[in-house]
């Protein structure tokens, strides 16, 4: 009877997993398949509220790409991957001397996360009148330097669970073979966390790639005005075409969509190594 038992739950449980992996793959699925709809959509379908375009508007995607959306889909790149990489550059040292040479005490890693958890809106006139002084406002590069200041701390936070991870023993016998501190963190704590400084870089840039509130006060020309400032200025004051709102916004997904298939297996490898804080 208990054997039974046992091996009705053994059934159930694959039974589980499918309808949950089914319902988290509609959650995310529909909403985009719905957005690819909409991007073939006249104003008349869209005002129907219909769910498949009645008769297809190719035009729609033509109209998206005449205006400053590749710029933007450019500057974002640009700026996501810029920002990730000078974050990693600065996260490194600082999550190794956290967890290594116990730099600031226990609770110096939670007091640098702190100010992250703040309102973004707090830090735009400070950064504003900080880039002005340095004559980087309504710039690109100042926008990524932004970013890349902005971001330190959730690196470092994640980073830590990481370089715990590393044995001390490397580091000694590193140190006895004449090693400096420099050294060791370049030529052996790095490449340890590559897989780690692989996803970390991801989440760091897919942020980066997806704010919108410091963009849209730090850069107004449209050369340096990212993806989403360039799609909230698609819409108009009376009248959107939403159609073609749909079809800038689907395009602006390509690039993350690849990045995440193509990175996935590292980006899954990176997050398991640390899961062990």
């Amino acid at each position: 009877m208990t054997d039974r038992l046992l091996a009705g739950s053994r059934d159930r449980r694959p039974i589980a997993a499918v309808v949950v992996l089914a319902l988290v793959l509609a959650g995310t699925l529909i909403p985009i398949a719905y957005l690819v709809s909409v991007s073939l959509m006249s104003r008349a379908d869209v005002g129907a509220g219909l769910l498949v375009p009645a008769h297809p508007q190719p035009q729609n995607w033509v109209n998206a790409l005449s205006g400053g959306l590749l710029q933007g889909v450019f500057n974002s790149l640009v700026a996501a991957l810029a920002g990730a990489a000078l974050t990693l550059v600065i996260a490194v040292p600082a999550a190794w001397a956290i967890t290594r040479y116990r730099a600031g005490g226990r609770t110096l890693a939670a007091t640098v996360l702190s100010p992250w958890l703040l309102p973004p809106i707090v830090a735009v006139i400070p950064l504003f009148t900080l880039l002005r002084s340095l004559s980087l406002n309504n710039t690109l590069p100042g926008l990524t330097l932004v970013y890349a200041l902005s971001n330190v701390a959730v690196a470092v936070w994640l980073l830590e669970g990481f370089t715990r991870r590393i044995p001390a023993e490397l580091d000694e016998a590193a140190q006895l073979d004449g090693a400096g501190g420099f050294r060791v963190l370049v030529s052996i704590v790095t490449p340890l966390l590559a897989p780690a400084l692989v996803a970390v870089g991801i989440i760091v840039a897919v942020l980066n790639y997806n704010e919108f509130l410091l963009a849209a006060f730090l850069t107004q020309s449209p050369d340096a005005q990212t993806l989403p400032v360039v799609l909230t200025l698609m819409l108009g004051e009376r009248i959107t075409d939403y159609g073609k709102l749909a079809a800038a916004s689907v395009i602006g997904l390509i690039p993350v969509f690849a990045a995440a298939a193509f990175f996935q297996r590292r980006l899954v490898s990176g997050l398991t190594a640390g899961s062990t804080r």
